[in-house]
């Protein structure tokens, strides 16, 4: 039964609360929520819809909060399923990882153990007990965002048999994962970023570089005390991959100075705001844990790759930009994510992981699967997409560079051309 029945604008909402275990190897041991939210268009509630699943992007993503009209996606599904938004584990109204919890470890080693039970096996894993519980005997169509496509070959490798269809925005990750290899494809993506920035707003480098200066001239305090750095100004390019990151961009930098020997205080908000991870620490806290698979650590790939890409040096001028990148001194600087720091380095020091994925599985796979790749993706690497979708069975995929990343959530076109391509290859797979 639903823990609460509402409705808002165009739609009715049932929100689940399941118990599911931490540890899903030990289903008799700890137990943490898990919570959904159900949406129907109300004029179809009592219709037998379609199921599907949004699988959010991240790590450490909870499910959009539907307005009328938003998210794009979501008001063209509405048409025709009914629609499952889960909070993820570790995120919004599911149990939720915070620095008060990890403040709770004693050690580095209790502090990982518990992060390692927040990744795309476990995830997948609440999902498919939810579907049995909430919606047994039916299969549901899946819609993976990002890391979403990540969670949707983890799905396929271990319960094809619940998925009558998936379609994947931007989130196609190599079956094969390497921490290394993704930053050495990363960065230049990046810097290629960077320089579409400054050819867009050429007066920005300048802008950009007297900032920086001013930064590492003077002792500058974001309004919760953490000191701004170089290194924590270039962070900001992580919005450079969404469709409207260079404006957003630029329109931070056009308002940085008050005077000139003083920024903002709104340029120190907006930059505190954007580089804190206070609302979503376990995106910063898992970045690189999402590419463990077997034996291999992670051993904080992104500063290690950082090495040999000296364009990115904080005293290089013009300055360039990270993106979704995580680096140690990250843990030590940013205050939301001191508390996960022993936790976090423990777990990139770690040398086995769980297998995330079925190459026999994936390599005949029967569940239809359409795929957009976004051949300018700042995060994922259109290459290694491709390379995927040639390894699983029976997987349509588009190549665009029409849309940024958040393409799925700019128009709703994007979902609608991927439900098409299941359509034409024979549709979902039904009973």
């Amino acid at each position: 039964m639903p823990v609460a029945e509402y409705t808002i604008p165009g739609m009715l909402i049932r929100d689940h609360l399941l118990p599911v275990p931490l540890d899903w190897s030990k289903p008799e041991g700890q137990t943490i929520e898990l919570f959904l939210r159900e949406v129907v268009d109300p004029t179809k509630r009592h219709e037998d819809l379609p199921l599907l699943v949004f699988l959010q992007g991240g790590p450490g993503g909870k499910s959009p909060r539907p307005t009328k009209g938003s998210p794009s996606w979501l008001a063209e599904a509405l048409k025709t399923h009914r629609v499952i938004l889960p909070d993820q584990r570790g995120t919004g109204r599911s149990t939720r990882i915070e620095a008060a919890t990890m403040a709770g470890f004693a050690t580095g080693d209790a502090a990982a153990d518990y992060l390692s039970h927040f990744r795309a096996d476990s995830i997948v894993d609440d999902f498919e007990h939810a579907r049995k519980t909430l919606f047994p005997g039916k299969r549901w169509e899946s819609l993976g965002q990002s890391y979403g496509g990540f969670l949707t070959l983890t799905y396929l490798s271990r319960y094809p048999e619940a998925l009558a269809a998936c379609y994947v925005a931007g989130g196609l990750a190599s079956l094969v994962p390497n921490a290394d290899e993704v930053y050495r494809r990363t960065y230049p993506r990046a810097a290629a970023k960077s320089r579409l920035y400054y050819k867009r707003y050429p007066d920005d480098v300048a802008r950009v570089a007297a900032i920086a200066d001013f930064i590492d001239s003077n002792d500058v305090r974001l309004p919760d005390g953490d000191q701004l750095t170089v290194k924590r100004l270039q962070t900001i390019g992580i919005d450079l991959g969404m469709a409207p990151g260079h404006e957003n961009v630029h329109w931070l930098i056009d308002e940085a100075f008050s005077t000139p020997d003083r920024l903002s205080d709104h340029f120190l908000f907006s930059v505190m705001s954007l580089t804190s991870y206070d609302s979503g620490p376990l995106f910063a806290a898992l970045q690189e844990s999402i590419y463990g698979h077997g034996a291999g650590a992670t051993n904080w790939a992104a500063e290690r790759v950082r090495a040999d890409h000296p364009e990115f040096d904080p005293a290089a001028r013009p300055l360039l930009f990270t993106g979704e990148m995580m680096f140690p001194w990250m843990f030590e600087e940013i205050r939301s994510l001191r508390p996960f720091r022993a936790g976090v380095e423990t777990l990139a020091a770690r040398r086995s992981y769980s297998e995330l994925y079925d190459l026999k599985r994936l390599a005949t796979n029967q569940v239809p699967v359409s795929a957009v790749v976004y051949y300018d993706d700042l995060y994922v690497d259109a290459g290694l997409s491709l390379e995927t979708a040639a390894a699983v069975g029976n997987l349509q995929h588009w190549v665009t560079n029409e849309y940024e990343h958040d393409g799925i959530r700019q128009s709703g076109n994007v979902f609608k051309r991927l439900v098409e391509m299941v359509k034409e290859a024979g549709g979902p797979v039904r009973g």
